[in-house]
């Protein structure tokens, strides 16, 4: 099976696979290596524009949408 998430909100779409890109360009621009990426949780919280991440449940940052 395959499935796609598309988050819809204030006239703006983010797809699951745009938020996992943004979310390794932003553990990137922190100084890490997305290859060293296990496990990557997010949480989105579209009335503030804003998703938390959490990589290898140890890393934690934050990016806008």
């Amino acid at each position: 099976m395959k499935s796609e998430l598309t988050i819809q909100y204030a006239g703006n779409d983010r797809t699951e696979s745009e938020l996992v890109s943004m979310a390794k360009d932003a553990y990137k621009a922190a100084g890490n290596k997305t290859s060293d990426i296990k496990k990557l949780d997010l949480y989105v919280q579209p009335e503030n524009s804003v998703v938390y991440y959490v990589v290898n449940d140890d890393f934690k940052g934050e990016f806008q949408i």
